[in-house]
């Protein structure tokens, strides 16, 4: 019997010939992710329930702040300082204030065949270069931390055949929203996606890190799409080699098999409260907002931002919403900067922030208040995940949320 994937990934990091869905392995971790938003609470495990406190490989931990950047409160610069002395401390390498923790793992450091933990349930982007990311817990970051080891459930795997391309003015966004409302937020619980079929080699990269990025909220342990000549380039281009290169086996078992095709893909909205709730975006238009945000790790990379600063150029952001536009990294800002992108967001009104999560983690820049609604390249739209317990919020394409910013309500852009 062959192996999917995600088997194959899991039995090379577990020292196997094989492993089957439902099986349990130890397994050594290639990379070790955290951020802002728990690494405090690792950090003050680490220092007082453990008998002998060490790191079992430096090498292997990458830290990020990216949640509140800069500092909202006493609170946050506290634990945050925590973070930076101890990453200092220990040699661990250390990012700050230079972009979203996924973005900076994608562009500096995710191989095709690892297995990568991260203390964040959006790791699983990184599927989108064929690891097998996925997002841990404080104590179980903490166990590979100190040990270099974990152990994994192998999860079965749905695995979603493409095939055409996506219709102009139709984005990666709108398929995995679609994909989500077909199978359900429960869809795909921990089990893998996997994306396959000649569609696929009509996807770029960002197009890539955005379907995979979005599969845990269908509850996907993971997702994985096969490290093919894009990829490979993506990753030349960014001075990588792949640790290994692993596609399905033909006689590979799938827990399900769906066949999509791009052609029929339409701009698509998620409605409050659930990121499952979608209808085509001209369903809801004319819905009134008050503020739109272009940015996050599922949305923040120059395609998007060429996409929306397209649609802008001559034209202004409604005089009653606030326009957020956040790069999703150092890289992404500066080649905005470079192209004039950024140019073009201010002169209509947007306002430009420094790389981070910004009002997609909806604790510090730009969250909502009560009764008031945002449209959203971020992640999740459930009660209270921008602002106020009260508040609303919609998902869409990079093009749906500056259209919208554009004429005051959801719009797409062939509305405009």
């Amino acid at each position: 019997m062959g192996m999917t994937m995600a088997e194959k990934i899991i039995a090379q990091a577990a020292g196997a010939d094989i492993v089957k869905a439902g099986e349990i392995h130890t397994v050594e971790v290639d990379q070790l992710l955290s951020n802002d938003g728990t690494t405090h609470l690792t950090i003050d495990m680490y220092n007082s329930k453990l008998n002998n406190p060490r790191i079992a490989d430096v090498k292997k931990l990458v830290w990020v702040v990216d949640h509140n950047v800069p500092a909202d409160s006493p609170k946050t610069a506290a634990s945050q300082k925590k973070m930076r002395d101890f990453a200092r401390e220990h040699g661990i390498t250390f990012y700050e204030g230079q972009g979203v923790c996924h973005q900076i793992m994608m562009e500096n450091h995710v191989r095709p065949g690892e297995l990568i933990f991260g203390a964040d349930s959006h790791t699983c982007a990184y599927g989108a270069l064929g690891a097998f990311g996925t997002g841990i817990g404080c104590t179980d970051y903490l166990y590979a931390m100190v040990t270099g080891r974990s152990w994994v459930l192998v999860p079965e795997t749905i695995r979603f055949r493409l095939t055409g391309r996506l219709p102009e003015g139709v984005y990666a966004r709108d398929l995995i929203l679609t994909i989500i409302g077909r199978i359900g937020a429960n869809g795909a619980n921990y089990k893998a996606m996997e994306f396959t079929g000649e569609g696929l080699k009509s996807l770029t990269m960002s197009d890539r890190i955005a379907i995979c990025n979005l599969c845990v909220e269908a509850g996907a342990k993971t997702a994985l799409m096969e490290a093919d000549d894009t990829a490979l380039c993506y990753l030349r281009e960014h001075g990588r080699e792949p640790k290994a290169c692993f596609v399905s086996d033909e006689d590979a078992v799938f827990a399900a098999d769906y066949e999509i095709d791009l052609s029929s893909i339409v701009p698509i909205v998620a409605k409050p409260h659930f990121v499952d709730h979608v209808c085509p975006a001209e369903e809801a238009a004319g819905i009134p907002i008050d503020e739109a945000f272009l940015g996050s790790c599922n949305n923040g990379r120059i395609e998007d931002l060429r996409v929306g600063a397209a649609l802008l150029r001559g034209r202004h952001v409604h005089p009653l919403v606030r326009f957020l536009v956040v790069p999703a990294s150092q890289t992404v800002y500066r080649q905005a900067l470079e192209e004039g992108l950024l140019q073009i967001f201010m002169e209509a009104g947007a306002i430009v922030m420094n790389p981070n999560c910004s009002v997609c983690w909806g604790s510090c820049q730009g969250v909502i208040g009560e009764g008031e609604t945002l449209i959203s390249t971020g992640t999740r739209n459930f009660k209270g995940r921008a602002g106020h317990k009260d508040s609303f919020v919609y998902l869409a394409s990079a093009a749906t949320v500056t259209a919208s910013a554009v004429t005051g309500r959801i719009t797409t852009a062939d509305m405009l």
